[in-house]
């Protein structure tokens, strides 16, 4: 049996990410998002979802860019922290000791620790009530080269130990049941 519940937002799991921004030093800043996803394959785009009283917000208004830093399990306490603090209060790199790089295409630094690092332009900005979206290009990727399969070629994110966020709660992930398409593969005859 279901009840109904007021609508609410109860699209869960989520990625837990950290989203720098800022042009100067003095500027920079990391805020902790949840509300944040894919828009379109081709060309690249993405959004995240900002409340305008954040101190964040200003900050991604006038610099047009950002960067989408995904997070991990060894991440998580760092992660919490910037999304509890306030970046008027607090140098947040300093502060939570994570390592602002040099991004490639944006003015918003990248989190060095971060396994990857999803370089954005903003192309639209939304409002929506108690959140703005900004709506942005996907122009770099900065992929930390130790999740490289050397292989295949490919990136394994999942050997990060990604952190995704819960319904409040923060969480890693659990064990792989399928993949893409494992659903209609056609079994090998023997």
């Amino acid at each position: 049996m279901k009840e109904d519940w007021k609508p609410g937002t109860m699209i869960y799991p989520l990625p837990a990410v950290m989203v720098s921004c800022g042009s100067t030093p003095e500027e920079w800043n990391i805020i902790t998002l949840a509300w944040v996803g894919t828009i379109c394959t081709n060309p690249p785009m993405c959004y995240i979802s900002v409340r305008p009283e954040r101190h964040s917000y200003n900050i991604l208004k006038k610099n047009m860019d950002f960067v989408i830093n995904l997070t991990t399990e060894e991440m998580a306490f760092a992660t919490d922290w910037c999304g509890v603090r306030s970046g008027k209060d607090y140098n947040k790199f300093e502060e939570i000791k994570l390592t602002p790089g040099k991004a490639t295409m944006v003015t918003a630094p990248i989190i060095e620790e971060s396994p990857l690092s999803i370089e954005c332009r903003v192309k639209e900005i939304l409002s929506l009530g108690s959140h703005d979206m900004f709506i942005a290009d996907v122009v770099n990727i900065k992929a930390d080269t130790g999740y490289m399969n050397q292989e295949n070629g490919k990136f394994e994110l999942r050997q990060s130990d990604p952190l995704v966020y819960l319904h409040g709660n923060y969480y890693g992930m659990g064990d792989k049941i399928g993949k893409f398409g494992w659903s209609v593969e056609k079994k090998n005859k023997r």
